[in-house]
């Protein structure tokens, strides 16, 4: 069992930039892919980045590769999503989420994930 408490949401201005962390608990000792994906109202879930914690592969959707950058620190069971350049598109609750499979393509397979956060709300304002 793994539990997931996102934290870092606000609203900010559109071209600032925020930085969201994931902090894990429970079962913190085998390797999972530790994921965030976006929802905005009407839409459907997004895969944003990915990344292992047994390694420093990461994935990014297309939509934020060079903005966004998903890091790691295995000492604190945390994981980070910073965010630059933020768009209004951006707007959404962002959540975490940890699976064992760590591919580009679980971004768009959100059932391989097996623990879910409760998310954290990010508005870019324009």
């Amino acid at each position: 069992q793994v539990q997931l408490v996102e934290s870092g949401g606000r609203s900010v201005q559109a071209g600032g930039s925020l930085s969201l962390s994931c902090a894990a608990s429970g079962d913190t000792h085998s390797r999972y892919c530790m994921a965030w994906f976006r929802q905005a109202p009407g839409k459907e879930r997004e895969g944003v980045a990915a990344i292992y914690t047994g390694g420093d592969n990461t994935y990014y959707a297309d939509s934020v590769k060079g903005r966004f950058t998903i890091s790691q620190d295995n000492a604190k069971n945390t994981v980070y999503l910073q965010m630059n350049s933020l768009k209004p598109d951006d707007t959404a609750m962002y959540s975490c989420a940890a699976g064992v499979i760590c591919a580009g393509w679980v971004l768009n397979r959100a059932g391989v994930f097996r623990y879910w956060g409760q998310g954290t709300q990010v508005t870019v304002s324009s």
